[in-house]
């Protein structure tokens, strides 16, 4: 996969797309949430997200351990 969808300054986001955080250490699950809101500008971080894994709302400035997992009507994309 490109760099689609990275800016220079890192992740673009909308509300409704899904971000997932790799695991810091080996053997570590992933995190990922629902993008409730996007408080930076053009889609930059940071984003408000409620947790999959028990709905807790929480702000998030993204590292380089995330990426978005873009959800359209038609067509559901990653970028990292």
């Amino acid at each position: 996969m490109g760099t689609q969808g990275v800016t220079e300054g890192g992740l673009r986001a909308s509300p409704g797309d899904r971000l997932v955080v790799r695991g810091h250490h080996v053997g570590e699950r992933e995190r990922d949430g629902e993008i409730l809101e996007v408080l930076g500008e053009d889609g930059v971080p940071p984003y408000l997200v409620r947790w999959s894994e028990d709905g807790h709302v929480s702000r998030l400035y993204s590292g380089s351990d995330a990426y978005i997992e873009h959800v359209g009507p038609r067509t559901r994309e990653v970028r990292r």
